[in-house]
Parts: structure tokens; C-alpha cells; sequence
């Protein structure tokens, strides 16, 4: 006797879950294509049944009714034997609510009812266009995230280095588009992105775009990140030239150093110019004037050229040849020809000058030699020689005295 009060008691508990358990609406959630089955609680499991479904989709004008004595409804849904509806391949137009209401042998009532969406997850997103190089402190645009063949309509999402850009109207910008298919109901997503780039920030950012398809425990779908390269733009104000000796005034035959300062990553291509012309030498960030003559007076500048974003070019400054001695600049402005004609004229006279004084300097020196030899003795020669006469005097004396 207690087992059975026990087994009564369960089963009136089970029950009475059962009909809590139909009585409210239960979302049923299906992937567009797949087969679909919703179970009619309460109805006997065998012929025969009293109950009928009650179906308001996207199919149907108002409520439609069917029942197991009735045809399939246009091979669209059909009751099984067991009471439970079967939608062989549910689509968008099978999304609605669906109910059922059933008697049991024993004359019990219940009801279930059904909220149906379906949905379909389109393949991973593609970045089109993606750029390759970005200008730090402009907008760039980044690319166009596509997402095709979903729905519900989902959304698109933008990262950077792993983490949500949200657009701010400053740094981020994003311009979306959807576009449904006419025939099949699918979506399609776009999501062009622009940045602004911070001056000074990472090299190669790392962007990527994920689809979410809005509906529960539906993990997003991630496309390929992109790796974009990012420009330090060169501008006039910081492309500056340095000239070694300060202020570019050189001695004639001194050495001129140019350098070209250009601080953009990678480093740009350096050409020079020459009072408004280029300079036919191959790229370099410093020119090297040696033994500067008058052909190299004038004013230089440098032009930095980074591909695809320009060039710019640097102020210029002044090489000039200081004033001689005479008052006259060597480095005249007239022709450079007639300038390189007069210094080597100039040069040869110096030399001729030069050997001429050379002869003159050495036949003075023969002469005075020459004048020398036949010169008196001077003043200590002509003492010695006195003294000699003096000491041989007395010698001749006294050999006269001396005699027999």
C-alpha cells in the first residue's frame, strides 16, 4: 500500500510538471534547411488521437489548422503518427508559433505551444580591400568587412590588437550597409572601417572583423586580421637641412657637407637639388662638396620621396666661397667657364712671378759672393798678418848681426 501511495504520488507530481511545462510558450530555435519536429505533449502515442495543430507563420494568412485525419499541408508540415508536427526542411517563412492542443484516453486537455525562429550561419567574413600601408595623424580607410548568406542579419565588429574599436566620430569611423537577397531572404553585411592613426604608435596594428549572429550560444565567426603598415608622414616643417661649416661660406678649395634630415619610418629616399635643379646623383642623405670651387656655388635643397604618399622638400640654404684678400670673390656669379679660365691664368702667372724672383734671388747671391772674394781682409786677418811681419823683423836682425 505505501509503495503504490508513493508511486500515485510521483506520478500526479510528474503530471502536474508536465501540463506546468506546455502551459507557457517555448522557444525552439532551427537551422534553416534542417528538418524540424515539435512533440505534442499529452496526446496518446497511438491511433486514435484527438488533436490538432494551430500554426500562424510567415506561410499563413491567419491560423491554419491541421489534424492527423488531414492531408500534409502542401508537403510543407504534416502530423505524425505519434502526434508530433514535422517541417521536413524549415525555412524563413516557417518562423511563427505553432500549437497543440490534445485529449489523453482519459479525457485530459493539453495544450503546448511553440515560438520558432530559425537562422544560418554565413561562411567566415572576408577584409576586401584591405590597405597595406596606413598615414600616421589622417584618416585611412582600413578595408570593408563582408559577411554574406546569414540571418537573422547579425552584426559586424571591428578589433584592433585583439580588442573592440567602437567608432567615436574622432580616430574611428564605421559606414555600414545590409542587403537582403530578393530570392532566398539571406543577409548580406558590410562594414567599412577608418582610422586615424596615432603619431608615434605601433608599426604593424593588427585589425580583424567578426560576425555575430545575434541569437543565443551562437559563437561569432572571425576573419583573417590584416597587418598594415603604418607612415610617419614627411612634411616640410620636419625636413630640414644641415650645412657643415655653419652657414655655408667655405674657404676656395674647402669641403661643404650637406645632410638631409628627414625623421619618417622607413626612411625615405633622399634626392638633392641645385638652384632649382636635380642633382643627377643616386639617393643619398648626405652630399659631400669637396675642394669647392666657384661651378659649386649656389643653393641647395633636399627633396625626401616616401612611394604612394609623395615627396617634400627641405628649405633651402646658400654655398658660397669666401672674399680673398684683394676684396674680390673668387667664386664670382659669372659664368663658371670664365671663372675656372681666369683662376688657372691667374695660377700660371704666380708661377712665372714666382721662378722669375727665384733667378733674380740666386744671381744677387752669385754676385755678392764673387764681391766678397776680391774684398780686403777684414781688420783680425790684417792684425795677424802685422804680427807675423813683426816676429820675422827681429829674426832677420839678428841673423845680420850674427855674421862673420
Amino acid at each position: 500500500m505505501a509503495a503504490r501511495a508513493a508511486a500515485g504520488a510521483w506520478v500526479l507530481v510528474l503530471s502536474l510538471w508536465g501540463a506546468a511545462a506546455v502551459v507557457g510558450s517555448q522557444n525552439v530555435t532551427a537551422r534553416i534547411g534542417e528538418p524540424l519536429v515539435l512533440n505534442c505533449k499529452g496526446a496518446p502515442k497511438k491511433p486514435p488521437q484527438q488533436l490538432e495543430w494551430k500554426l500562424n507563420t510567415g506561410r499563413t494568412e491567419a491560423w491554419k489548422v491541421l489534424s492527423p485525419e488531414g492531408a500534409p499541408w502542401d508537403s510543407v508540415a504534416r502530423v505524425l503518427p505519434n502526434g508530433s508536427l514535422l517541417l521536413p526542411a524549415v525555412g524563413i517563412q516557417d518562423e511563427g508559433t505553432f500549437r497543440c492542443r490534445a485529449t489523453n484516453r482519459h479525457g485530459k486537455e493539453s495544450k503546448s505551444s511553440y515560438r520558432v525562429r530559425v537562422y544560418q550561419i554565413p561562411g567566415k567574413p572576408e577584409i576586401v580591400d584591405p590597405a597595406s600601408e596606413l598615414t600616421a595623424g589622417v584618416p585611412n580607410k582600413v578595408g570593408t568587412c563582408v559577411s554574406e548568406g546569414g540571418y537573422p542579419a547579425g552584426t559586424l565588429s571591428w578589433h584592433l590588437d585583439g580588442k573592440p574599436l567602437t567608432p567615436d566620430g574622432k580616430g574611428v569611423a564605421v559606414k555600414e550597409q545590409t542587403r537582403r537577397h530578393p530570392e532566398t531572404g539571406l543577409f548580406t553585411l558590410q562594414s567599412e572601417l577608418v582610422v586615424t592613426p596615432a603619431r608615434g604608435g605601433a608599426a604593424h596594428p593588427t585589425f580583424s572583423c567578426s560576425f555575430s549572429p545575434g541569437l543565443p550560444r551562437r559563437k561569432a565567426v572571425h576573419a583573417a586580421p590584416i597587418h598594415p603598415s603604418v607612415w610617419e608622414p614627411v612634411s616640410l616643417e620636419n625636413v630640414q637641412l644641415l650645412v657643415e661649416p655653419e652657414g655655408g661660406t667655405v674657404a676656395p678649395g674647402g669641403t661643404v657637407t650637406l645632410t638631409c634630415e628627414a625623421p619618417a619610418q622607413p626612411a625615405p629616399e633622399i634626392h638633392w637639388m641645385k638652384d632649382g635643379m636635380p642633382l643627377p646623383l643616386p639617393p643619398s642623405p648626405v652630399l659631400l662638396l669637396p675642394e669647392v670651387g666657384p661651378q659649386d656655388q649656389g643653393s641647395y635643397s633636399c627633396v625626401a620621396t616616401i612611394p604612394s604618399h609623395g615627396s617634400q622638400e627641405s628649405p633651402a640654404v646658400t654655398v658660397s666661397i669666401a672674399e680673398t684678400d684683394e676684396g674680390q670673390s673668387t667664386g664670382s656669379t659669372g659664368g663658371s667657364g670664365l671663372g675656372t679660365l681666369a683662376l688657372a691664368l691667374g695660377t700660371l702667372a704666380a708661377l712665372g712671378i714666382a721662378a722669375l724672383l727665384v733667378g733674380v734671388i740666386a744671381w744677387q747671391r752669385r754676385r755678392r759672393q764673387g764681391k766678397e772674394r776680391k774684398a780686403p781682409e777684414s781688420q783680425e786677418e790684417e792684425e795677424e798678418r802685422a804680427e807675423l811681419n813683426q816676429s820675422e823683423e827681429p829674426e832677420t836682425a839678428e841673423r845680420g848681426t850674427g855674421g862673420p
